[in-house]
């Protein structure tokens, strides 16, 4: 018998072995967001059906309460089923009835290729938007009255897809295929407890919904970036830059996109009176948060990056590469507020790395300015003149966010192993 078989090199060998590794954590993956995605789905079907029977039978707001009591009685292994995770279930369905599920598929549509204007109005129109239509937008809380329920309405779970399909008049299935393509489906459960408890309009939740969902963001990451208002702070026509006129469009309109005005770093640990050296330091050493909050597709080059031009010696503050954006960034700090002279310093350090690092598949590097405040007059007046693309954005040093920030959200870690059970039941609705 021929020793081929066994004859692999290891190198072949080592690389077909990280090819099943990766193949293996992409259906981790794969299998997690689905099981996630259908465990919301149950939420919502919930939720929708609780609202009905309240509205249907005039129940108060003591039925989430007795209804917990009677599945944790009938159901002892069962959790995630509290007062608190059924009326959050309550809420979830509230805030996002069919239509609104429709409308942010289409709002996807139109934003494939984001800009400030598109992004800014596409939420204002989510904010106006009445969703009177629905049956469920009418239910309101009945306080006066207090039920008992026995072993009869738990009977009933079984026929909530029914009853969904029934409010929508909409096959059950199709109204699935609606959640599954929205980007509610993609954000996880703490993630939009989170988002419930913070009173955020429509469009805005949207947002944060979708930035959650491409940045990865941790529920964790997601209560930070709404306390400290990302969405104003990034989509804002208040931005300093002279992109329009320095870049192609749309490349022109992703850049502003990206820009943020201002910037927050969490640098627990840097002096009061920071200088430039020093926050460089703190940036570099807590790198992973330093990107978290420049964005999406922002890769680490160099700090301090050495150019020698001509018989002189220049040091970039910091370089990132934007993969989005197919360039290099070229960050100058400065710990005073903004003056002209910077402009002048910053377009120097673009025109050094356009010529020592970029590629012939680059596009033309960006510089960013970042100042302990600016007039933005004055900074828009110093970019006047300038052929390379400037963006100038203030920045501010915050203490205030603990490097390990506890949630208070419930925990959701038990429901989630419990949905194995849930999906067999859908799939097997006869036992």
């Amino acid at each position: 018998m021929s020793n081929n078989g066994h004859n692999i090199e290891k190198t072949n060998f080592g690389a077909f072995i990280n090819a099943v590794g990766s193949e293996i954590q992409q259906a981790q993956v794969r299998l997690i967001t689905a099981a996630n995605a259908q465990m919301l789905f149950h939420y919502w079907k919930m939720g929708n059906y609780i609202l009905y029977h309240q509205q249907l039978h005039g129940w108060g707001s003591k039925t989430i309460k007795q209804l917990a009591k009677a599945i944790r009685l009938n159901f002892p292994e069962k959790k995630g089923y509290s007062e608190r995770n059924l009326t959050y279930m309550c809420q979830f369905a509230k805030a996002y009835p069919l239509r609104t599920l429709q409308n942010f598929i289409e709002t996807d549509a139109k934003l494939i290729a984001p800009s400030v204007e598109k992004i800014a109005d596409e939420v204002r129109c989510l904010n106006d938007v009445q969703f009177t239509q629905e049956p469920l937008a009418q239910i309101q809380s009945i306080d006066s009255k207090e039920i008992i329920i026995t072993q009869e309405p738990l009977a009933q779970i079984h026929n909530v897809a029914k009853t969904v399909s029934d409010i929508y008049r909409v096959e059950i299935k199709d109204i699935e295929n609606i959640f599954m393509a929205s980007p509610v489906a993609r954000t996880n459960w703490a993630s939009h407890v989170i988002m419930l408890n913070s009173s955020l309009p429509l469009g805005v939740s949207y947002w944060y919904m979708k930035q959650s969902v491409e940045m990865g963001w941790s529920s964790n990451v997601l209560k930070i970036q709404i306390e400290t208002n990302l969405y104003s702070r990034q989509i804002s026509n208040n931005k300093v830059n002279n992109f329009t006129s320095t870049l192609p469009a749309p490349q022109s309109d992703l850049a502003n996109y990206l820009l943020k005005d201002p910037y927050i770093f969490d640098l627990a640990g840097t002096k009061e009176k920071a200088d430039e050296r020093d926050i460089e330091e703190q940036l570099v050493k807590h790198v992973t948060r330093y990107l978290l909050e420049m964005g999406n597709g922002f890769a680490f080059v160099a700090r301090q990056k050495h150019f020698q031009v001509g018989n002189s010696d220049f040091y970039a503050d910091l370089i990132l590469y934007s993969i989005p954006l197919h360039a290099y960034i070229v960050v100058e700090l400065k710990a005073t507020p903004f003056k002209p002279e910077y402009a002048g310093q910053l377009n120097f350090y673009i025109n050094v790395v356009d010529d020592k690092l970029r590629g012939e598949n680059d596009n033309k590097t960006i510089g960013l300015l970042l100042c302990k405040g600016k007039d933005e007059i004055v900074a828009q007046y110093a970019l006047t003149g300038y052929d390379q693309p400037i963006g100038i954005s203030d920045y501010q040093l915050s203490k205030a966010i603990p490097e390990n920030l506890k949630s208070a959200l419930p925990s959701v870690e038990e429901v989630e192993e419990e949905l194995a059970s849930f999906l067999d039941k859908d799939n097997n609705p006869q036992n």
